[in-house]
């Protein structure tokens, strides 16, 4: 394809690496990465640094062509793609933390807020997450736990599974646990307070946190929806729908979809619009792409995008 004609089909996003202190050194068999990189967290995509099979970046390719963004374009920054997806991958506990709102976010950063979603691929032992309060503090508690470390044991810490979704609006404090492998779904912003951070040398941001925190349990429960035969809604928000997608043939999307949607393979392999994928990679499909299809026995994906109502274009067979 030629890179300077708007995409008309689904392009691969290629991984972008960031090393985190709680990442791993292998993150097999999802992604070939040795330890050269260090440690590796987050491996991110949709993000503006992102290459792209088309062989220029997300967001060279958004600035040449904003309309593959469709409806689902943010015009306070027209230059994003509004949803990055992860692929998370933790050896030790994540930072006790919280992201702001939309609202605050543009006030103090100029930025997008960060409500996220996460569908757990592993979880091995502990495999566990806080997220929200087991039970509603004060204003001068959250101040005095956070402090002494104590908020890690206020925490409503869970087990879970694969296949688990579990949503974190903004505002919700909140803590991944070690030996998790998960696909996140979020607005983009890397707007994160960190609250509590276990003693690790890292700037912490109580002020800010404290402002957007809610003091209580999380109390969203994550409802999966069977949409037709192979095709399940996991969660959706005024962000993000998230559905799974596990056909036993093929996945056929229909021409003229007037968003973008990410599609992440988790399990398998085969052709994606006659072009090879498999496991651990993503593909965007720009707004109003040409029919295609996805065929590969046994494939599962997880796709995400910003609309009203589920997308008709999509079937599973």
């Amino acid at each position: 394809m030629n890179c300077g004609a708007k995409p008309s089909r689904p392009f691969q996003l290629l991984p972008f690496y960031s090393e985190r202190v709680w990442g791993r050194d292998s993150l097999a068999p999802w992604f070939p990465v040795s330890s050269r990189y260090g440690r590796i967290g987050e491996v991110w995509f949709a993000f503006e640094q992102n290459s792209t099979s088309l062989l220029v970046t997300l967001g060279e390719l958004i600035a040449r062509h904003p309309e593959i963004l469709g409806t689902a374009a943010d015009p306070r920054h027209p230059g994003l793609c509004p949803l990055l997806a992860k692929f998370l991958f933790t050896s030790d506990r994540l930072s006790v933390q919280v992201h702001p709102d939309d609202a605050y976010a543009q006030k103090h950063h100029q930025s997008l807020g960060k409500t996220e979603a996460w569908y757990v691929l592993d979880a091995q032992p502990p495999g566990e997450l806080a997220v929200g309060f087991r039970d509603s503090i004060s204003a001068d508690r959250f101040d005095d736990a956070a402090q002494s470390g104590e908020i890690e044991q206020l925490l409503d810490w869970r087990k879970v599974h694969a296949g688990d979704t579990i949503f974190v609006p903004a505002g919700t404090v909140h803590a991944i646990g070690a030996g998790l492998t998960i696909c996140e779904i979020q607005e983009k912003s890397d707007l994160t307070y960190r609250i509590y951070d276990y003693g690790r040398p890292r700037e912490l941001h109580l002020a800010h946190a404290r402002a957007v925190s809610h003091l209580g349990p999380h109390t969203f429960q994550a409802k999966p929806l069977l949409l037709s035969e192979g095709r399940e809604e996991l969660l959706a928000c005024e962000y993000f729908r998230i559905e799974r997608l596990r056909p036993k043939r093929q996945i056929r999307m229909a021409a003229g979809v007037p968003y973008y949607l990410l599609l992440l393979c988790i399990q398998g392999s085969g052709e994606i619009a006659g072009q090879s994928y498999r496991a651990g990679e993503a593909w965007m499909v720009p707004a109003l792409s040409t029919e295609f299809a996805i065929e590969g026995d046994n494939s599962e994906w997880i796709a995400t995008y910003t609309a009203d109502e589920p997308a008709s274009a999509i079937s599973a067979q």
